[in-house]
């Protein structure tokens, strides 16, 4: 039986981990703005329900992280921020932009975690469960952003390429470092 490179599992955890940590922080930033700006309430229960995925998926990395004594990346600061700004500025262009924001978002994670599932071997079995798990989730809130008005149209193509390119980069920085 092939085994997956300790390495690689490795970096897989650590940029999984920075990703569900990203995603709550872009959501909480949309709620923010939500509840200070732009009043949605339908909306803002759909975030938080999105949201509540994330938290089940950051928790598991985190127990990963704990119990494989892997350092997280050391730019979750950054990302943190990033992540609330994208979420909140999102949110503040208009519903489309804010649904737009998690799909774009989630078209990277689906490939991502995709090009992960490939390469992990039976000898990680759980981990890639989750990740088969945790994949399905985000191509559900991808529908369900598309479904709620996530647009490409138009100006709205500037910003899917924006927050395409952004999330590339931080996958690439947080296996590294």
């Amino acid at each position: 039986m092939k085994k997956t490179n300790k390495k690689k599992i490795e970096e897989f955890i650590r940029v999984d981990h920075a990703g569900e940590r990203g995603a709550i922080k872009i959501y909480e930033g949309q709620l923010l703005a939500l509840n200070t700006v732009c009043k949605d309430e339908k909306l803002k229960e759909t975030i938080k329900t999105m949201k509540l995925h994330e938290k089940e998926h950051l928790d598991f990395f985190e127990q990963e992280i704990k119990k494989r004594n892997i350092n997280p990346t050391k730019f979750l600061p950054l990302w943190d921020l990033l992540g609330i700004g994208l979420g909140f500025g999102s949110t503040l262009l208009g519903k489309k932009a804010a649904m737009l924001c998690t799909a774009s978002v989630e078209e990277v994670i689906d490939e991502h975690y995709q090009n992960q599932i490939d390469q992990i071997s039976n000898d990680e079995k759980k981990l890639k469960e989750k990740i088969i798990k945790f994949r399905e989730d985000e191509l559900n809130h991808k529908d369900i952003a598309y479904q709620e008005g996530a647009t490409k149209n138009g100006i709205y193509s500037v910003l899917d390429k924006v927050i395409k390119v952004g999330s590339k980069v931080a996958i690439s920085i947080s296996e590294k470092v």
